[in-house]
């Protein structure tokens, strides 16, 4: 199987051995970030730091014209990533032999929300998420999906993975997180990330909501939740697995009705801004790049991993990457879609102070091959301890 290691540009630039040492991991691609949202990393082999801090949502290489005079644009990275460090670190991994591919993060931006929060999500007490875009604006649409075009085709690249490219929700890793207190299960996730922004409040109406009465029966679905009673209730449907219900249990929180029409809206919304994503970076990327999404096979879902739709995502992306820490079982609603020359790569966490198990890697790789993997993903190269690393060396050594 193809793998794939993700790494920062200030994993590979500035350590004149990075890059040959990535290569012996026996990875045959490395999955470079391009744009990126704020981070703390740890750099555990670099000569020059141990820890570098991203103080907010950046691109890493010196962005075009196409931004002069537009307010929504996207942040330079400081010094943790100056000028063109993507181009720096992706010349020594191509010149290590890897091919280079992009890794850009769209509708996750903190700053973005500080400075203009009138993009955010607004929830239905009227609190603004400002790492969550709002997908439905237009003009938040507009920058993401130029975005997206300008990251992920850059000089040398093969391919882009375009991460968080949908809704964002409450669930976030905020510094200092103080969200865990109440279990609110997906179906509470799901009514806490509803947005009632002016452009979502326009879009209930046209699936035949109040925004209002949208907003006041989503308070009193959540009002049991807050005083402990259970998250959701029956069972979730196929790719919708998961505490709190699945969708069954946002259906019995919110109504049958009204739980359609916010899915209906807000599905049509990620969709179209999908497959617009998708069409501009093609309209500027060389013939035979490859164009991934990172994808979650239930729509409802927010974060990184975008909810898709899995047979209407695989018929205009190369192809998804699918989070199979922890088990495979969400490559299934893909796979039972995949056509043929499609990519279904499943990406396993191989740092082992962050949840992975990169000793079982062989066995964690045959098992979502069996399910339909086509190719890996190693999250992450660059914070992966030595014993991590060599461990991976081993599994891919035979595999």
């Amino acid at each position: 199987m193809r793998s794939s290691a993700f790494l920062y540009p200030w994993d590979i630039a500035g350590d004149p051995e990075a890059a040959d040492r990535v290569a012996a991991l026996g990875v045959r691609q490395a999955t470079l970030a391009s744009a990126y949202h704020s981070t703390r990393a740890l750099t555990p082999r670099h000569p020059r730091h141990r820890v570098v801090t991203a103080r907010h949502a950046a691109v890493f290489y010196p962005p075009d014209a196409r931004w002069d005079g537009r307010a929504l644009r996207p942040y330079p990275a400081g010094d943790w990533a100056p000028g063109d460090a993507f181009g720096e670190a992706a010349k020594a991994l191509t010149e290590a032999g890897l091919d280079v591919h992009t890794w850009v993060v769209l509708a996750h931006n903190s700053r973005l929300g500080e400075e203009h929060p009138s993009t955010s999500v607004v929830n239905a007490y009227g609190d603004r998420y400002p790492w969550a875009p709002c997908i439905a604006q237009p003009g938040t649409r507009a920058y993401l999906v130029d975005l997206a075009a300008e990251a992920a085709v850059r000089p040398g690249a093969r391919g882009t993975e375009l991460e968080s490219l949908g809704w964002y929700g409450l669930a976030h890793l905020h510094a200092h997180d103080k969200t865990g207190g109440v279990g609110l299960g997906e179906a509470g996730q799901y009514l806490m990330s509803l947005c009632f922004c002016a452009v979502c409040r326009e879009g209930y109406a046209t699936r035949g909501l109040v925004a209002d009465e949208l907003a006041t029966a989503v308070r009193a679905a959540l009002e049991p939740l807050w005083r402990g009673a259970p998250s959701g209730g029956g069972g979730a449907r196929a790719g919708e697995a998961g505490s709190g219900g699945g969708w069954t249990g946002v259906e019995r929180l919110l109504g049958e009705t009204r739980a359609a029409a916010t899915r209906a809206w807000r599905d049509h919304m990620a969709r179209t801004l999908q497959e617009a994503a998708v069409t501009a970076v093609r309209a500027v990327a060389p013939e035979g790049f490859q164009v991934l999404l990172h994808a979650d096979p239930a729509s409802y879902h927010c974060g990184a991993n975008a909810g898709v739709d899995p047979a209407h995502i695989l018929s205009f992306a190369d192809g998804v990457v699918v989070p199979c820490t922890g088990g495979a079982g969400l490559l299934t609603p893909f796979a039972d879609q995949c056509r043929d020359g499609a990519v279904l790569a499943a990406n396993l966490t191989v740092v082992s102070g962050m949840g992975g198990s990169p000793a079982t890697l062989e066995r964690d790789a045959r098992a979502a091959a069996e399910l339909g993997a086509t190719q890996l993903r190693l999250y992450h190269a660059g914070l992966a301890s030595d014993g991590d690393l060599e461990a991976v060396r081993t599994a891919l050594a035979v595999l």
